[in-house]
């Protein structure tokens, strides 16, 4: 089974909306150097993932100059998961989670298989993103999921997928990939930073009833 990540929540209510579509993951952005309409304070983000039910997992979405600087906000907002965006080697990765208490999962750029592959064993997830030229997801751009699926048979750490997923796509998406899960912000939003609700729902059910199409295949 699939699993689901809404990510660039910003509002209590869009929490509680994600939450009721049934959704695994909801992401929270702090600490980036782009503009976004997704960018909560770390004082903020800290708040709604404190907020957020027990069985939805908080994900802190960052892009640290340094390990140091990772380990500090992880530390600081105690999310379930800490999503990382950044050129860090194996070796980075490794102490960031040695630090923190919660699971680290790289972003890697769709068009960088062997920067997964390098830091495949020292994270506990890769997210597999079209990344933009400062280095960040939310591009709302696909890229090729067979390439990613053929990257993705070769990894051990779960991949998720992200870039460019909306409710009319993501069926595909998951057919095609068969990932652990999958990402999206833009691709269910009424305007940025503000989650559309059925679009929310929509793209958790499409999603899970893609999953289990292939199960029963």
């Amino acid at each position: 089974m699939v699993r689901v990540k809404i990510c660039g929540v910003t509002s209590e209510e869009d929490l509680r909306a994600v939450d009721e579509a049934g959704a695994d993951a909801v992401g929270f952005i702090a600490g980036v150097p782009v503009d976004t309409p997704r960018e909560l304070s770390l004082v903020r983000a800290a708040e709604l993932a404190a907020a957020t039910s027990p069985f939805l997992s908080a994900t802190h979405v960052t892009m640290p100059e340094t390990a140091s600087e990772a380990i500090e906000v992880g530390n600081r907002v105690k999310p379930d998961v800490l999503q990382i965006h950044g050129e860090f080697d194996a070796e980075e990765y490794r102490a960031v989670r040695a630090a923190v208490d919660t699971c680290v999962v790289a972003v890697v750029d769709a068009e960088e298989p062997q920067r997964a592959r390098a830091i495949d064993a020292a994270v506990d997830g890769i997210v597999v993103d079209s990344v933009s030229e400062e280095g960040a997801g939310g591009t709302g751009e696909t890229h090729d999921w067979k390439q990613t699926a053929k990257v993705a048979s070769t990894l051990d750490a779960p991949v998720i997928l992200a870039g460019g997923l909306t409710p009319d796509n993501v069926a595909e998406a998951v057919e095609t990939v068969d990932p652990y899960a999958v990402d999206v912000a833009s691709g269910v939003e009424s305007e940025g930073g503000v989650k559309d609700r059925d679009a929310v729902r929509a793209f958790v059910e499409n999603a899970k009833a893609a999953a289990t199409a292939e199960v029963k295949a």
